[in-house]
Parts: structure tokens; C-alpha cells; sequence
């Protein structure tokens, strides 16, 4: 005999052991070429002014969502305010070869209950941009959410215009998820926002990618990798 009734409408797997995830500590993480610390306004806010002053025309700014902070106070102020906000943990970048903070990156729209962590809001100053201590602050980032905090999902959002931003998250091994047309309004225009993300099960293969690509034997005495990290993370199946 044949039933009629409905089958079963699909669902999710079931993940029976799953519980919260902590929230990221505030406490540094150090890598071969840089550290990244919770923002300390006091001791990182001058470095991070002067080391900024290199972005002569303001490109750093076009796609974040504040205006440039027009002097030394006005930076210490938006430094501040940033990292006062209950739903993101801001980090200060030190380039280790210089001593000095030269960038931020925050944890955002952080998701215990979800195990869902974004990494955004990022400003490196031109002197940190496209070197191995930038990847690797971000790599220390993504590395502590999955390996010590267990998130499931890390995420990174962008203007869909964006294009450095869109180029950062595949060099690092995210999924382009897709764009939500017309998601946010910022200093009176309309952004399109990129998604991307990494989930737990691509973890275990992109973390061996970071350490091969971090391996000393990649880079010259210049500092020159052998083999980029965008060569690295195409090459994984998805």
C-alpha cells in the first residue's frame, strides 16, 4: 500500500553537542611578522594617526562608513568611539619589523548563540597594505575564531564596489556567497553589500594552507613569497 500522506519537509542537520561559543577574549595574538591586541587608544592612537598620514588623498576611507577625523584629536575621538561599541571588538595591527601599530580590524556582529563571528572594519595604513604582516593579522584572527572560540561560521562584508576588499577575501580563502542589492545607505549613498565566508568545514584544509603559506622557506631574504596565498586558496575544493 502506498500513503498519502505528505513526506517530511527537509530539514537542517542536526548538531545535538552544540552549545554558545565564548566571546573572543581581549587578549593579543601574535603571529611571525605582526601582533594583534584589543585597541588601546591611549597607547596605539598616535602611531596609528601618523602611520595614516601616508593616505594623502583619503582612499582608505571611500568605502568605510565615518568620514576621515580631520586632525590627531579628531582620530583619537573616532578611535574611541569605535571601540566602544557592545557588538565589535576592535584590534590594534603592529608591525612587528616596525614596533608600531599600523592598522586596525575588528571582530563584529559577534553570535554566540549561532557560533557566527564577522571580521570587518578594516583600515591599514598604505605602509601595511598587500604585506605578509597584513595577511597574517587577519589569519590570526580567523585561526582564533575557529581553532580557540569554535565558531561555525567567520564572515567578511563588503561595498560590492569594493574591489580590494572583494580581492582580500578570496586571496584568503573565503566563498563569494553572493551581493544584497541595495543593503545599507552610507555618507548618502546606496551600497550594494558582497558576502563571503568561510564555515567551519573548510577549516580544516584552508588552515593548512595559512601554515604552508606562512612557512619561512616561502619568502626570500627580500621578503618575497615564493608562492602567493591567492595561488594557495584557489586551489582548494569547495
Amino acid at each position: 500500500m502506498t500513503s498519502d500522506a505528505p513526506a517530511a519537509p527537509p530539514v537542517g542537520p542536526a548538531i545535538p553537542d552544540w552549545t554558545p561559543r565564548p566571546k573572543p577574549p581581549r587578549t593579543a595574538m601574535a603571529g611571525r611578522t605582526c601582533r594583534v591586541e584589543p585597541l588601546d587608544v591611549g597607547r596605539h592612537a598616535d602611531d596609528l594617526f601618523r602611520a595614516n598620514a601616508a593616505d594623502t588623498d583619503g582612499r582608505n576611507w571611500t568605502y568605510l562608513s565615518d568620514e576621515r577625523p580631520a586632525g590627531p584629536g579628531a582620530w583619537r575621538a573616532w578611535l574611541a568611539r569605535h571601540a566602544a561599541g557592545d557588538d565589535r571588538l576592535v584590534h590594534a595591527v603592529i608591525d612587528v619589523a616596525a614596533g608600531r601599530a599600523a592598522g586596525i580590524a575588528s571582530y563584529m556582529r559577534i553570535d554566540p548563540a549561532n557560533g557566527v563571528i564577522e571580521i570587518g572594519h578594516i583600515n591599514f595604513a598604505p605602509r601595511l597594505q598587500r604585506t605578509v604582516a597584513a595577511s597574517e593579522a587577519l589569519i590570526l584572527m580567523i585561526r582564533r575564531a575557529f581553532d580557540e572560540l569554535g565558531y561555525r561560521r567567520v564572515e567578511w562584508k563588503c561595498d560590492a564596489l569594493n574591489a580590494p576588499s572583494r580581492a582580500a577575501a578570496l586571496r584568503l580563502g573565503f566563498c563569494n556567497e553572493g551581493v544584497f542589492r541595495q543593503a545599507a545607505v552610507y555618507k548618502g549613498r546606496s551600497r550594494d553589500t558582497a558576502w563571503f565566508a568561510i564555515v567551519d568545514k573548510d577549516w580544516p584544509a584552508l588552515r593548512e594552507v595559512y601554515a604552508k603559506w606562512l612557512e619561512r622557506s616561502n619568502f626570500s631574504a627580500s621578503g618575497y613569497n615564493r608562492t602567493r596565498l591567492s595561488v594557495l586558496t584557489a586551489a582548494l575544493a569547495r
